[in-house]
């Protein structure tokens, strides 16, 4: 009986290596699988490359991560905001490699390694550093910049609702990079609010199938300070 269904976050992450690369969903603070984050760091696999669109906000979730010495590199499109102060000094102080990819090109590169797509040419960052001593080309008079998909080890993303087989659905903002890193990685872990019995979920409502993910791990929602609960994204 396929039952994807993990007892605990640390069950999940029990075998995450050092060094591997691990993709973190979220796009800001919208859908950061948080509880995964903080298995990972309890866990204890350092020397990593994490994929994310940003770098850590504050010192909670991603951040945390990078505080606890845990990245060697992070991938990303957008690493400085007003609370990336951990980023900040870590990259500063040449403690973190950074490899800065426009948004469109990262979401791309995801989708292109569990597409099986080998490279592809885009006019994004052609005529700038991005491009250092990379292979251009033009195409109809347009130039273009070939780029390589981004493989994963582990995609760690936050879903809404999953069944015991693995397939996902997502609540609107919190879906973001969710899909294509579950594709683009040997292994997916995700949270959920709730699981539902086999067939309950709408087939037209289901993001991700199961046979992208390994294991899911229910969470309850935070309470607010009003004593209501937070349907956070």
């Amino acid at each position: 009986m396929i039952n994807k269904i993990a007892t605990s976050v640390a069950d999940a992450l029990a075998d995450v290596k050092d060094g591997a690369t691990v993709m973190i969903g979220g796009f800001g603070t919208a859908g950061i699988p948080n509880e995964l984050i903080d298995g990972l760091i309890a866990q204890g696999a350092t020397d990593l490359t994490v994929v994310n669109n940003n770098a850590g906000n504050g010192d909670a979730g991603l951040a945390a991560l990078l505080k606890a010495g845990r990245v060697r590199k992070i991938i990303c499109s957008f690493p400085r905001q007003a609370d990336s102060q951990v980023f900040d000094a870590l990259y500063r102080s040449g403690q973190l490699e950074l490899e800065l990819v426009p948004q469109g090109n990262l979401a791309e590169r995801i989708r292109a390694a569990g597409a099986g797509i080998g490279a592809f040419f885009t006019p994004t960052g052609y005529g700038t550093e991005l491009a250092r001593d990379k292979e251009t080309r033009e195409i109809n008079g347009k130039h273009y910049v070939l780029e390589h998909p981004i493989y994963g080890d582990v995609a760690l993303i936050k879903a809404e609702c999953g069944d015991r087989w693995g397939n996902l659905t997502y609540r609107m903002a919190a879906r973001n990079f969710g899909p294509v890193m579950a594709m683009a990685c040997k292994k997916t872990v995700a949270t959920v609010h709730e699981i539902s019995e086999l067939g309950e979920l709408n087939p037209e409502h289901i993001v991700t199938p199961g046979i992208f993910v390994h294991q899911i791990v229910k969470i309850e929602r935070q309470a607010t300070q009003a004593g209501g609960f937070k349907k956070a994204a």
